[in-house]
């Protein structure tokens, strides 16, 4: 069941749209407990499931519709970036350096699965332009020159570096925005994507299995082995990492998104999202976020309140008029757009660590021995949590690296912390990227 390529999936090979898995599982396949109904879980059982494991799935909720409250999964504005995020928390050394390559992997299978007709329809996957715009010349900040000039050597389609997009999108120039640079990005319709990753998984052979689980999984993990018939355990289960894997540095962020119709009759239909960093008025927090969905709804957005965890904003909330007013006055043409009544404010809790995004197996040991005398110490949890308001566009690639220690774990072999692999692939990704800056004015001269 090995990874054909270590680090990376590829779309109709690895896995596949199909309602049956790519690969039927036997008699004594071994079977997987994920713990987490939101898009990493299903995103990792997916995958698994066309590796030929059998797969359990436990969730506190699903995916739902209506007037209540959804999922995080379902809140997110769903525009895929590179990382560091515009309004992303992960700008630590190996998220950065993991997120990177997660991201890419999740680019290609949502890129082939928006490319077939039917796919897009039932998933509700676009390719669309995504528009970023600067208050200065990205030459003057090399933070932003580096991001872009990673983004021109990733595969990343449609680019296009081209100060006249802020004209062409309708921006008030006196909001302050001097340069932009498009490129195509998967945009996701998160209440159809849900619907129908959960739909897939469930066809393939998994099994879904509604309960609220408590405690450290660590000290229960052979008896929750036990009573599901596992050989290994997933925790991709979000900000519960607090509790399920003893993790004191998850916290929230609250974020919340305003919904507008956006069917061309009171103004002009948007088609391309649209996000600029905070203006000098507001803090970092506070940014402009603009993603058309492809239901008919626009999403505005956007903030980002770090450890806030109730979810009591409404329209009222000076936060979100805020939120408003700024989206308002950076593309005039929303004043007149009009509230989704049936869900006008979207809000949720992102689920980020203070350290890096944990794709990492449990690296406490157990203190017993097996029956038969044997060293039996070393856990068979693999944890996929934190990723924040980054999960879709982490999604596949968090997912891979889930498969390879997973394979990992039923070997018995040693955990190794997230941290000694990004030390490895430091010294070469450095030179790179000074590479890169050395030669960024020739790269720039040919935009």
């Amino acid at each position: 069941m090995s990874n054909p390529i270590k680090g990376g999936l590829v779309f109709w090979r690895d896995i596949t749209p199909f309602p049956v898995p790519l690969k039927t599982p036997t008699s004594s396949s071994p079977t997987i407990l994920v713990i987490g109904g939101g898009v990493t879980g299903l995103a990792t059982a997916w995958v698994l499931l066309d590796k030929g494991y059998k797969v359990k799935i436990v969730a506190k909720e699903w995916a739902s519709w209506g007037t209540k409250q959804r999922l995080t999964s379902q809140i997110a504005g769903a525009l895929w970036e590179f990382p560091p995020a515009v309004c992303g928390q992960h700008t630590d050394a190996i998220s950065l350096q993991h997120s990177k390559r997660w991201c890419i992997v999740a680019y290609h299978i949502w890129d082939a699965i928006a490319a077939s007709e039917e796919l897009r329809e039932i998933s509700g996957v676009r390719m669309k332009g995504a528009d970023f715009f600067f208050p200065r010349p990205i030459e003057e900040d090399p933070q932003q020159m580096s991001k872009m000039l990673e983004i021109l050597s990733a595969g990343i389609r449609g680019f296009r570096r081209d100060r006249n997009i802020i004209k062409e999108r309708n921006i008030d120039e006196a909001y302050g925005a001097v340069d932009a640079y498009e490129h195509l990005a998967p945009i996701i319709d998160t209440d159809q994507a849900m619907k129908w990753l959960t739909k897939l998984v469930h066809l393939k052979g998994a099994k879904l299995i509604s309960k609220t689980l408590y405690g450290d999984l660590f000290d229960q993990e052979a008896c929750l082995r036990t009573e599901y018939g596992a050989d290994v355990i997933i925790n991709a289960t979000g900000l519960a990492g607090t509790e399920l894997a003893g993790d004191a540095s998850c916290y929230p962020i609250r974020g919340g998104l305003i919904r507008v119709i956006n069917d061309g009759s009171d103004f002009p239909k948007l088609d391309h999202a649209l996000t600029m960093t905070a203006d000098p008025v507001h803090d970092s927090n506070e940014i402009v976020f603009i993603v058309p969905r492809n239901d008919n709804i626009l999403l505005i957005g956007g903030i980002t309140e770090p450890y806030e965890d109730q979810l009591s904003l409404t329209l009222d909330s000076p936060i979100i008029k805020r939120m408003r007013s700024r989206c308002d006055a950076f593309l005039p043409r929303l004043r007149n757009a009009k509230l989704d009544k049936e869900y006008p404010l979207a809000q949720g809790l992102r689920p980020f660590r203070q350290r890096n995004v944990r794709v990492e197996r449990e690296l406490r040991r157990h203190d017993f021995w097996g029956e038969d005398g044997s060293d039996r110490d070393i856990s068979r949890i693999v944890h996929s949590y934190g990723q924040g308001g980054a999960g879709w566009s982490l999604s596949f690639g968090c997912a891979s690296d889930v498969l390879d220690l997973v394979e990992e774990a039923l070997l018995d072999l040693v955990p190794r912390p997230m941290a000694i692999e990004v030390a490895q692939a430091k010294a070469p990704e450095t030179y790179s990227l000074r590479r890169e800056q050395r030669n960024g004015s020739q790269i720039m001269a040919r935009l």
